[in-house]
């Protein structure tokens, strides 16, 4: 995620205004009410895109936020944010509604209407846009789903918080291919919260199996160190068949066993050039990624990458002359 802003490098008398041309550039225009004085205040944005969807996450002191009626009106380009907080609490009003946010849980804004978000602790957000049009939602559920928290009494809001913080913060997902990949599945995930919550399920359905290969996906990378990995594992944290979990990878070109071994085979790779890389024996490090045999190990890391693990690691870490 590129740096759009840092206050730490801006003189104080000038920080209200950078920080105020940095949001209506970046993100949306807004008028913005800093609490503490300017000597004070300190803001850290980050700003990247994935396709259409814009992504900002944001560190400050605290300050209210409010997107007025004349601003919302000459909105260019109509807009849906999804606000999620990462730590404190933050509130959000719109539409004759307010809702308090807490760590995980996130709420739905639109930027044609007025709202006001309120940052009494300090800021530790991240703001997702999404183009409007891109959702193909009905005007009125899009209204009726603004400024409600979302999160723990809604399994798919868990789902989607832990998915768009993944999305915030890994800059592979912000690069070329994978970004472009990520698009469909993201406002397909927005789209099912938010029919879910009006106990639409029919219309959420479409949208979850969309999303299901990168959902799958995302579930592998974070077991990928647990040796008891296995397809029936995955289908059933998904509530699926062994049988649908094939077909879905299928569709998107994965291969389960070659994925789950290519990305095993990066981290030991990774980790044998680190700078631990020598605190343990190849064969450890085989077996702590899912390779309990070292004789295999040895064999598919060189035929993956044309050198044995252990002339990586000593490529990598010479020995000290004698």
């Amino acid at each position: 995620m590129s740096p759009v802003l840092d206050t730490a490098f801006i003189p104080p008398h000038d920080r209200e205004e950078a920080i105020r041309h940095a949001v209506w550039d970046s993100v949306v225009a807004v008028d913005i009410d800093h609490r503490p004085p300017a000597e004070d205040i300190a803001v850290r944005m980050g700003l990247s895109a994935i396709g259409p969807v814009r992504i900002c996450s944001a560190r400050a002191t605290a300050v209210t936020v409010h997107r007025t009626q004349r601003l919302a009106q000459v909105d260019e380009e109509p807009a849906v944010f999804l606000g999620l907080q990462v730590t404190g609490t933050s509130l959000v009003a719109q539409n004759g509604r307010e809702c308090t946010l807490g760590p995980g849980e996130f709420a739905v804004y639109e930027s044609i209407a007025p709202y006001t978000l309120s940052f009494d602790e300090g800021v530790d957000h991240h703001f997702v846009r999404f183009p409007r049009a891109a959702l193909a939602l009905p005007d009125w559920m899009i209204r009726d789903t603004t400024s409600v928290t979302l999160g723990s009494d809604n399994p798919l809001a868990r789902l989607a918080s832990t998915y768009f913080h993944q999305l915030v913060v890994d800059g592979e997902l912000h690069q070329g291919g994978h970004a472009d990949a990520a698009v469909e599945p993201s406002v397909e995930l927005l789209r099912a919260v938010l029919t879910s919550q009006h106990g639409n399920f029919g219309l959420a359905k479409a949208p979850l199996e969309a999303t299901l290969s990168l959902r799958v996906t995302h579930y592998i990378r974070q077991n990928l160190a647990d040796q008891d990995l296995s397809a029936a594992r995955i289908a059933a944290a998904h509530n699926i068949s062994v049988r649908h979990l094939y077909a879905v990878l299928s569709r998107s070109g994965i291969s389960l066993g070659d994925w789950i071994r290519t990305r095993r085979l990066a981290e030991c790779r990774r980790e044998l050039a680190g700078p631990s890389g020598r605190l343990r024996t190849i064969a450890a490090i085989g077996r702590s990624w899912g390779f309990m045999d070292a004789t295999h190990f040895s064999k598919v890391f060189k035929h993956a990458y044309g050198i044995s693990p252990r002339a990586w690691r000593d490529q990598n870490h010479p020995r000290a002359s004698a």
